[in-house]
C-alpha cells in the first residue's frame, strides 16, 4: 500500500512539472443542431459510431477514430452526441 501511495505520488509530481503544451489543444468548434445532424447522431448512436461523423463531413481520421473506438459500448454515446451538435475539429489538433 505505501508503495501505491508512493508511486501516485511521484506521478503527480511528475505531472505538475510538464508543460502546459505537452497536453493536446482542443481544436473543436460547434455546429448547430438541424435535422441532418439529427439523423448523423441517430446513426452513430444505432447503427454504428463514425457513421455519424462521416455524414456531417469530418475528416477521414476522425471517422475511423470513431469506429474503432465504438468497439467499446460507452464511446457510442459520445460518437452519437459529437455528431448530433456537429463537432468539427477535436483533440490533437483536429485529427479526432
Amino acid at each position: 500500500m505505501k508503495k501505491l501511495l508512493a508511486c501516485f505520488l511521484i506521478a503527480a509530481v511528475v505531472l505538475s512539472f510538464s508543460p502546459t503544451s505537452a497536453f493536446a489543444v482542443n481544436t473543436a468548434t460547434h455546429g448547430k443542431i438541424t435535422g441532418k445532424s439529427v439523423v448523423s447522431g441517430l446513426c452513430s448512436l444505432i447503427i454504428w459510431p463514425g457513421i455519424g461523423q462521416y455524414i456531417n463531413d469530418n475528416e477521414t481520421k476522425k471517422n475511423w477514430t470513431h469506429a474503432i473506438a465504438g468497439l467499446l459500448p460507452p464511446f457510442r454515446l459520445w460518437s452519437g452526441w459529437d455528431a448530433l451538435i456537429q463537432r468539427q475539429g477535436g483533440r490533437w489538433d483536429g485529427k479526432i
